[in-house]
């Protein structure tokens, strides 16, 4: 073999090649030489390589490098996942800390029935400290998704403290009433007293919905979802 080798003149061997592929006629490849029908075999195999990873291995190196994309964003999913379920303990006794603290604030929203001692309470307030009640008009209720408000126009008269100590018994009171809009000014008139000062402000007094008006606010929101879609 390797006295063949030896033997083998390259210089002859290329001309050979050369030669086979002078003359060829492209519409009778089948009587071509051996070289170009083993040239032409390997282009064509390099050219049918070259387009299936084109048409078809690139779709599937761009599916690859999506989900390799996606791997720090899982890998951040993963570990806060893993510390929610090292800290499940932990969470659920926040969760119901949280509970007990959202139970806590339903037991100062008056329901609907209870609506009338509130509103004794605050008037009571207010004669409590010798306020005078110019005003006392509670307006119309607004109902929100679980609460319901009632704005009260109030508007007293009466010494600086006795209507500062008011403002804090209102505060005070068992009930969520808040006070908005404060507006105090000098008292006019000819009979008012010296130093006497007129308060106007609007306080808000909240209370939970009863299991009717909340159904009747699901339907409500549900219907209205249905006409935006329409």
């Amino acid at each position: 073999m390797l006295d063949k080798l030896k033997s083998l003149d390259l210089n002859a061997w290329f001309a050979d090649v050369t030669e086979q592929f002078r003359g060829l006629n492209p519409n009778e490849p089948g009587q071509w030489p051996p070289a170009p029908k083993i040239a032409t075999y390997v282009a064509v195999t390099l050219a049918a390589v070259v387009l299936g990873w084109l048409l078809l291995l690139s779709d599937e190196q761009s599916a690859l490098q999506a989900e390799h994309d996606k791997e720090p964003q899982l890998k951040e999913s993963y570990r806060n996942k893993l510390t929610q379920a090292v800290n499940l303990p932990e969470l659920r006794k926040q969760k119901r800390q949280v509970e007990e603290y959202v139970l806590q604030l339903e037991k100062q929203l008056p329901g609907k029935a209870e609506m009338d001692a509130l509103l004794s309470d605050i008037n009571q307030a207010g004669l409590g400290r010798g306020l005078q009640f110019e005003l006392f008009r509670p307006g119309q209720v607004a109902v929100k998704d679980y609460y319901a408000e009632l704005p009260i126009s109030v508007r007293v008269s009466g010494r600086y403290h006795d209507i500062g100590a008011f403002t804090a018994d209102v505060s005070n009171l068992s009930r969520i009433v808040t006070l908005h809009d404060l507006n105090v000014a000098v008292a006019q008139g000819k009979d008012v007293p010296a130093g006497q000062l007129s308060m106007e402000a609007t306080a808000r007094t909240y209370r939970y919905l009863d299991q009717t008006e909340i159904e009747d606010q699901k339907k409500a929101a549900a219907a209205a979802k249905k006409g935006n879609k329409s």
